[in-house]
């Protein structure tokens, strides 16, 4: 089997990279960039040589990509992202431009094993889960299908928070992933915008019909750029991650500090960065409500000036904005940039209303990737006005022109005008986010074909009537250099060999795999690059948690964010169940099963910690129990981030994507798991649809109630107690788990959470259970026979093609953006 090599391919010539140039570069770097003399670097200095080594050859194609798209006038794309999480970039990059194996032979040449120094790149915590790794993939794929684009977010300088563990409960701690800087950066200072909040509102009167608003706020910081290169496939274009740091106006107030009140002179410099130190601060509280708000306005209102000051350097006004400029909101955390450009043109730049209105829903288009009504978003009217005042004045215009067209127009009814409106007054006045974006964008889309039909019959069914050409479905993908040529080389070189090299370029011609899934020498081939892969997780889990893993074990791996509607509780119920079933039946033959789990719940979410706390306290007593004799074993694996993830993925036989059907918008997890060859288990939810279309179902393994089954169980009154109490296995293990037999210092800890299940199971936990145990069992006589199981698990990983995130861009660009 050959030893993966990007290199072998046609490349771009960005300057030599013969191994004793890229020497010579390393330690040139070593000495003028870094200050360190090769006797004394540590690997950490070896890492960041390395990296600026390949971050000069990047720059030279980042700037004829810039170049290129002034000289064409090619319309530009602006994602605009709360999250994105891109993990360590080094192996990306240095893929992308065909500079691995040379940096490998460079770096062996002095002394350095580039695997030791790459696990030393911070994992960059810049997002929380499938939302934020699809901003990731999205840029990547952006620049592979030569889309000129630039990504917009935060630079938070802690992100997304550091989980431990103490003694089975979440613990949060600071991810400090900037604290050596980032090598791979620059800082603009000449991109530095103004953001206010608060104040007031001034209206002045230009002549007898023309009206002015001046929004003089009380409080202003500084937004300053930090641009990170992302790198498409064979360095085709590179583009730009802008990300927004926050200064303040004065960082220190020197009176105060003078006076004596050291810490209150630096006040101004602490509210500022407050705004970029945390992704998601904790909401429960009014004032973390206000620092959500205050950052989601901050980089919209910082990436909106930062576009309009581009388009104006090329265009004489903004009247050919929407023919030169597509902006995606990625969820509804950016909405209120449809406000803020609203403000920007008419405001600052002297349009009127209408004319700043139709150039804003021409620009605007909307990504939804939840159904949850509480993810929509929606903030107190008090809240709003008060730190967006003059904001607060445009949402009411644009809701009165909605309203009014709605009513005369389309003859709504009060219902559908309650539900159209941009605010709810159903209990506190608030402001509808998911309403903000849907009627300021002329696209929306959702991210799976089942989630965009939901879409138009439930969140957004009367807006859909109003405006019924919106919608459309873009479903999600994910790149494949990073989770299947980076992060399992082994599968990827197997492919190569038995195929050739077009899928690297076509992920579509995957399917050429299919005439392989059946003839044993492959799958002996398969099985090993999947027990290899298995080892390699086997021991990170020893190393971390000082638990023996058995690699010819199944092993069954859930890894999401913990929340109650991707069921992780469902998994770890059954594995109760299972374990009762294997002391009482030691005489059948049990398939050996370790069961994986990874996430971080939010830390205000009690259930969600409540249920990492049960799956530690499982894991402790099966893992301990010799009756068990090692058929069953349960790991909750900490701190989940992308780097977890590219050692989690390639090791699983079993994909556990078991949410509650019609909760999951798409999912992308599904599809690194299938392409990498593994089985998944599921519901019908998402796109485990598409998946199922396109695998085969009886290349799937599907269970449960459908959305619409859901739906009416709901309406009708499901009976959970009734369902339980027919089901010997589930109230058994319920029983247990209630009564405290896996948490014997604290009998009561989960009663509340099974009372839960037996009182309403929102989730239908309960009501799935028996169809998911089944499926579980028919799982285990699959993997009896390896022949059936690898002639399945191949099918996967040949037929998932179509999810690639260059089809879903290369989608966006001809239907939405009519950009590239």
């Amino acid at each position: 089997m050959n030893r993966l090599s990007t290199n072998e391919l046609p490349q771009p010539a960005l300057r030599s990279s013969e191994p004793g140039q890229l020497a010579v570069e390393i330690l040139e770097r070593l000495k003028y960039r870094i200050g360190k003399d090769p006797k004394v670097a540590k690997p950490h200095d070896w890492l960041t040589a390395a990296i600026l080594v390949a971050r000069d050859r990047i720059t030279d194609k980042w700037m004829e990509s810039t170049r290129k798209t002034y000289a064409t006038g090619a319309k530009r794309v602006y994602y605009l992202s709360l999250e994105f999480l891109i993990g360590r970039l080094m192996r990306d990059a240095m893929t992308n431009i065909g500079l691995m194996d040379e940096m490998r032979d460079a770096l062996a040449s002095l002394g350095v094993d580039i695997d030791v120094v790459a696990q030393l790149e911070p994992d960059a915590a810049l997002g929380n889960g499938g939302l934020g790794r699809l901003a990731a993939c999205f840029m990547e794929s952006m620049a592979t299908v030569d889309v000129p684009a630039y990504g917009y977010g935060i630079r938070y300088m802690h992100g997304l928070f550091r989980q431990q563990m103490a003694d089975g409960w979440q613990v949060e701690l600071p991810e400090t992933w900037l604290a050596h800087g980032n090598p791979w950066e620059f800082e603009r200072r000449e991109s530095s915008y103004e953001i206010g909040f608060g104040g007031s509102v001034e209206t002045v009167n230009i002549d007898e019909e023309v009206q002015r608003y001046v929004w003089k706020p009380a409080e202003r910081v500084i937004a300053t750029a930090f641009d990170t290169p992302a790198v498409g496939w064979r360095a085709k274009r590179v583009n730009t991650l802008r990300l927004w740091a926050a200064q303040p106006i004065d960082p220190i107030l020197l009176d105060a500090f003078n006076a004596g009140d050291h810490i209150g002179a630096l006040r101004e410099s602490n509210k500022a960065e407050s705004l970029t130190r945390v992704l998601y601060p904790a909401d429960a509280t009014p004032a973390g409500q206000e620092l959500r708000l205050r950052q989601e306005y901050f980089f919209s209102s910082a990436s909106l000036q930062d576009i309009l000051r581009r388009h104006l350097q090329q265009y004489p006004d903004f009247t050919s904005l929407p023919d030169a400029v597509a902006i995606q909101l990625n969820d509804t955390h950016p909405a209120v940039s449809v406000a803020e450009l609203v403000r920007l043109l008419t405001d600052v730049h002297g349009l009127g209303f209408e004319e700043a209105w139709d150039i804003t829903r021409r620009t605007f288009a909307y990504t939804n990737h939840t159904l949850l009504p509480e993810a929509l978003e929606s903030w107190p009217v008090p809240l709003f006005e008060r730190l967006l005042p003059r904001h607060m004045q445009i949402v009411y215009a644009i809701n009165a022109k909605v309203l009014i067209e709605a009513r005369r127009q389309k003859h709504a009814t009060d219902e559908e005008i309650r539900s159209i409106s941009l605010i709810d007054e159903t209990g506190e006045r608030r402001v509808r986010m998911g309403n903000l974006a849907f009627v300021g964008s002329h696209s929306i889309n959702g991210v799976s074909a089942l989630h965009t039909d939901l879409m138009k019959e439930t969140v957004f069914a009367h807006l859909h009537r109003l405006y019924p050409d919106r919608i459309n479905n873009k479903t999600n993908g994910i790149t494949p250099r990073r989770w299947l040529m980076q992060c399992n080389p082994g599968l990827f070189a197997l492919i190569r060999d038995a195929i050739g090299d077009e899928f690297i370029d076509n992920t579509e011609a995957l399917q050429a795999l299919d005439a392989f899934a059946d003839k044993a020498d492959f799958q002996e081939h398969f099985a090993a690059v999947k027990r290899a892969n298995k080892v390699r997780l086997a021991k990170l889990v020893q190393a971390s948690l000082g638990i023996r893993l058995d690699p010819s074990a199944m092993f069954d791996i859930q890894i999401k964010r913990i929340h109650e509607y991707k069921r992780q509780l469902l998994n770890i119920i059954e594995a109760v169940a299972l374990y009762d079933q294997i002391r009482s039946h030691p005489e059948l033959d049990w398939v050996p099963r370790v069961k994986l789990f990874a996430g971080k719940a939010a830390p205000s979410y009690h259930h969600a910690k409540l249920i990492i706390k049960l799956a530690n306290d499982v894991a402790r007593v099966v893992n301990n129990d010799p009756a068990v004799r090692g058929l069953l074993k349960i790991v909750f694996v900490p701190n989940y981030n992308v780097s977890l993830a590219e050692v989690m993925v390639p090791a699983a036989d079993l994909s556990e994507q078991i949410s509650t059907a019609g909760m999951e918008a798409s999912g992308t997890g599904n599809m690194k798991f299938g392409l990498n060859g593994a089985l998944t288990i599921g519901t019908l939810d998402g796109a485990n649809v598409e998946m199922r279309d396109w695998v085969g179902e009886e290349n799937i393994k599907i269970f449960g109630m459908t959305a619409e089954e859901v739906a009416t169980a709901r309406a009708e009154g499901h009976n959970p107690r009734a369902t339980i109490e027919a089901s010997r296995e589930l109230s058994q293990a319920l029983s247990a788990i209630a009564s405290g037999v896996f948490s014997p210092d604290d009998r009561n800890r989960f009663a509340g959470l099974v009372d839960g299940l037996y009182n309403h199971d929102w989730f239908m936990v309960a009501a799935d259970f028996e169809a998911y145990a089944k499926a579980q069992r028919e799982v285990d006589q699959l993997w009896t026979t390896p022949s059936d199981w690898y002639s399945k698990t191949i099918r996967n990983t040949a037929r998932m093609g179509w999810f690639s995130s260059d089809r879903t861009i290369r989608q966006y660009a001809g239907e939405i953006w009519r950009a590239g």
